[in-house]
Formats: structure tokens, C-alpha cells, sequence
């Protein structure tokens, strides 16, 4: 039996944050790998990364990837309403640093 695609597989949204960050998020046709895209202040910066993905209830997806740089950001997306809520960590000078944050998608 073969699983079913992720709802968010094949898509590119726009992913705006609460804290002003925005992203061109490009997930493959398996939904198994991410391109992020940097917009505004972070224009300039991505990357290709494989993602760790689980279905959560129907059009709801838990997400998970870790960046080159140590980064690592979960989201849970909700393509009903088109929101996200997105936690990354990163290693701060005192230690390991994370925030919570709120967002939306746009399907470009």
C-alpha cells in the first residue's frame, strides 16, 4: 500500500511570519524535500533540505528539517486555514535559543 502525498507536496506558498521574516517555501513533488527562499531582510538566503513529516489530522502536518547552519525549525502547517505555527532553535552565545512564532500561507 502506498502512503498518501502530503497535502502540501508539489506547492510553493508564501510563508509569512509574525515577526516580520518572510519565506518562499517550495516543497517537492514527493513532499519529501523543502526550498526555502529568504524574502525581505533575509533576501538572498536558502536552501534545499530533506524533511522529516507526519500527518497530524486531515490537512494538518507536522514538519521538521535542520539547516546547514544548526538551525532547526518544526512547523505544524494547516492547509484548512492556511496557518502555521513554526518553532526554531538555534545556538545562541549562552546556549541553545528557540522561539515560537505564528504565521500564514499564501499559495503562489
Amino acid at each position: 500500500m502506498t502512503a498518501a502525498l502530503p497535502g502540501f507536496a508539489g506547492r510553493t506558498y508564501l510563508f509569512e511570519v509574525d515577526n516580520g521574516a518572510a519565506f518562499r517555501n517550495s516543497y517537492s513533488a514527493d513532499g519529501t524535500r523543502l526550498r526555502w527562499e529568504g524574502l525581505g531582510e533575509s533576501a538572498g538566503q536558502y536552501e534545499d533540505v530533506p524533511l522529516h513529516t507526519a500527518a497530524i489530522a486531515p490537512g494538518i502536518w507536522f514538519i521538521s528539517w535542520t539547516e546547514r547552519s544548526g538551525i532547526t525549525v518544526s512547523h505544524v502547517m494547516d492547509l484548512n486555514s492556511l496557518t502555521v505555527k513554526v518553532f526554531w532553535t538555534w545556538e545562541g552565545e549562552t546556549g541553545r535559543v528557540g522561539e515560537l512564532h505564528t504565521g500564514t500561507l499564501t499559495p503562489a
